[in-house]
């Protein structure tokens, strides 16, 4: 393995994690002391947004979606339609089950939803439609009961789209608001909305550290920071599909990572000059540039299998497979977010409408979680039901293993089953 391109060094990038670790815990104990006046502090200070009243009515929510054009609805609604349709397959796949494990011992599970979901859907840099669907539109597919909706405002107002596709998904409760005050807020009860059980949608990380340090006080679905894209590529691959794959991620924003693993030492050598023609023309140049330039790389391997272990190292939020045999990384790769096989597909078509969710796992944390998904809103929770013959079997037993292990108040209580219903 040959670094043909590096970004910033672990330690660059753990000196910038531990700034934002600071300034979100800052954030998190004024919101928690002083709720509505801290919270819209913030708001005026980070987004310039400091309305009457932060949560939108039925009628301004209304006259927004009614000023977007027919298409634009329509198009919300096609994308979040691919969304529910997957979202159902996935739901249906999650059973009820009960079981006889002996005679008289019933045991089984139960899917239950999660009562009230706070969904965040980034903005400032970009109106993010796709992510409302994403998260509002899975939760409700789930059988969420309660679903509040924030987003930052763009420019001085509520960005239109994201409105609609909130309240076409499913939102019950919209609010204008954004960053860490979105999250502490409906954690902690803030500006009139009731503290939610869970929290989930991607952000900047910021974002994805308040999430982090919420955790425990309420769920989360998973650390989904700046986007990631990995594109692993042959000597089939060509320059221009893979600068704009890469680019087209690197966009999100300054600190979005974007790597090229390669076996082709021409694409390698090559990528470059590709990627700088590229960005003269990209109206997205300032941030995707700022991307390649500090956290982009280029690796070159020696074989599909050297680089089959460096993704599995990697484990990126993004994968493209750009090779002559696809398939041979679906059936071996085991860390990741998502992966899109062959150049037909790619990362935009997931980010906004072909139906997979776009809220996937960075930071490697691929290695032990997959993305949002209707299963992230369900609560798996077991019960027991036992026969009094039963109950004096399983007793004895327990009474011994409880003995050998020194609760003695655990074995009165398999000890008194055993004298009730022992005979």
């Amino acid at each position: 393995m040959r670094y043909i391109k590096r970004g910033k060094t672990s330690e660059e990038i753990a000196e910038a994690d531990a700034k934002v670790q600071d300034t979100v815990r800052g954030i998190l104990a004024d919101i928690r002391a002083r709720k509505d006046s801290a919270t819209r502090e913030l708001s005026a200070k980070f987004d310039n947004w400091s309305p009457p009243r932060f949560r939108l009515s039925r009628a301004e929510i209304q006259d927004i979606i009614d000023s977007l054009p027919p298409q634009a609805l329509d198009d919300i609604k096609f994308a979040q339609a691919q969304v529910r349709n997957f979202a159902q397959a996935q739901r249906a796949a999650l059973l009820d089950i009960e079981v006889e494990t002996l005679p008289g011992v019933i045991l089984g599970h139960k899917n239950i939803p999660v009562n009230r979901v706070g969904c965040y859907v980034p903005g400032g840099r970009y109106p993010m439609v796709a992510s409302a669907h994403m998260s509002i539109v899975t939760a409700k597919t789930a059988g969420v009961k309660h679903i509040i909706a924030c987003t930052p405002p763009i420019h001085g107002a509520p960005p239109a789209a994201t409105i609609a596709a909130m309240h076409l998904g499913g939102a019950d409760e919209i609010y204008i608001l954004g960053g860490v005050q979105a999250l502490a807020s409906m954690a902690y009860g803030a500006l009139g909305i009731a503290p939610v059980d869970m929290i989930v949608g991607p952000g900047n990380a910021y974002v994805a550290e308040a999430k982090r340090q919420l955790f425990g006080t309420v769920g989360i679905d998973l650390l989904a920071g700046p986007t990631e894209v990995l594109v692993i590529a042959d000597d089939s691959a060509d320059a221009e599909l893979c600068a704009t794959d890469l680019l087209g991620q690197a966009e999100h924003g300054p600190t979005s990572p974007a790597v090229l693993l390669t076996t082709s030492r021409a694409l390698a050598e090559s990528i470059e000059a590709e990627i700088g023609r590229q960005l003269e023309r990209l109206p997205t140049a300032d941030l995707a540039g700022a991307a390649w330039r500090d956290y982009g790389e280029v690796i070159l391997a020696d074989s599909d299998e050297e680089m089959l272990r460096i993704a599995d190292d990697i484990a990126s939020e993004h994968v493209e497979i750009l090779t002559r045999d696809p398939d041979y990384f679906l059936q071996n790769m085991s860390n990741y977010g998502a992966l899109f096989l062959g150049p037909e597909t790619n990362v935009a078509y997931g980010d906004k409408v072909i139906g997979t969710n776009h809220t996937l796992p960075t930071k490697k944390a691929g290695r032990y979680t997959g993305g949002l998904w209707v299963g992230k809103f369900i609560k798996t929770v077991t019960y027991q039901r036992v026969s009094a013959a039963a109950s004096a079997e399983i007793g004895a037993v327990g009474s011994r293993l409880c003995d050998l292990e020194g609760f003695m108040g655990h074995k009165e209580q398999c000890d008194l089953r055993v004298r009730r219903y022992g005979g």
